[in-house]
């Protein structure tokens, strides 16, 4: 586990050190303080007593932390992107590219985590699916603002968040912020490129100058695609578990979920190759 070990005893402290000494004194001493801990410093008691089932089924609690994984997940995603959009608005293309690098394999991450679901049957998953009441992944705040940073701008989506709520401000303050492809405009500008023209016509020049712009560029398509890779493994695993059933909450379920397969976060960037 890559975390810190626990520092050795000082020289001189212990055995060899004389009674009535600097350092025995030193240890007679009770810390002012609690010295922190691994489990302290990660807030364990906090994170591993946020799995609350609501009935006995083996099933529920591999459901609950799938989710929560998840949730931790984006907002350590809502972290990356906040620092993708301030290197790409200050055009530095080495770190935004270190940063895509990240997200990409966070994304990969994310991907993958639906196998371990896959492994609950439909009737496993049955067996607790009423206790979930109203609840839905369609109430994610945090996906949400993902992906108002992403571009997405529908006031569809506020349907789940009531008007004063804290999420619904949260969603809200997003979209009304410039999205990645914004700042990688902005970029492109730092880096000499007419952002005023057609886009299309600015990313051809990208493309055409095949330097650092032309890079990131192809990484925001590799997070496009990781998105959509999330998107289709999700509405599987959706159909393998509940078929065409609606989801949890009212919520169209697998349905809803296809219709989002098209859509790419970055539309420009994907016509464009038509044309290189």
């Amino acid at each position: 586990m890559p975390f810190p070990e626990a520092a050795s005893p000082r020289a001189g402290a212990g055995a060899g050190a004389r009674p009535g000494s600097v350092d025995d004194d030193h240890a007679a001493r009770p810390p002012d303080h609690a010295a922190l801990t691994y489990g302290s410093y990660l807030a364990l008691d906090e994170v591993l007593g946020a799995q609350r089932p609501r009935s006995e089924e083996h099933d529920e609690l591999l459901f609950i932390v799938i989710h929560q994984v998840y949730e931790l997940w984006f907002k350590q995603l809502l972290h990356e992107l906040a620092h993708l959009q301030a290197l790409l608005e200050q055009g530095d293309t080495p770190h935004a590219l270190r940063t895509l690098r990240r997200i990409l394999t966070i994304l990969k991450v994310a991907v993958a985590q639906i196998d371990v679901l896959e492994t609950m049957s439909p009737r496993e998953f049955a067996s607790f699916r009423d206790r979930l009441d109203a609840a839905s992944g369609f109430q994610s705040a945090q996906f949400r603002e993902l992906e108002a940073v992403l571009g997405r701008r529908d006031p569809a989506v506020f349907h789940h968040y009531p008007e004063d709520s804290p999420a619904r401000a949260t969603i809200e303050a997003a979209m009304g912020r410039p999205s990645l492809f914004d700042s990688y405009l902005t970029y492109l500008d730092r880096h000499g490129f007419d952002v005023d023209d057609d886009v299309e016509e600015v990313l051809l020049a990208v493309y055409a100058d095949d330097g650092g712009p032309a890079q990131v560029a192809e990484h925001l398509v590799d997070l496009d695609e990781g998105l959509q890779e999330w998107r289709y493994r999700h509405v599987k695993m959706v159909e393998r578990t509940i078929g065409t059933k609606s989801g949890t909450g009212g919520s169209a379920g697998a349905a809803y979920l296809r219709s989002t397969l098209s859509t790419p976060a970055f539309p420009a960037l994907w016509t464009v190759r038509g044309r290189l």
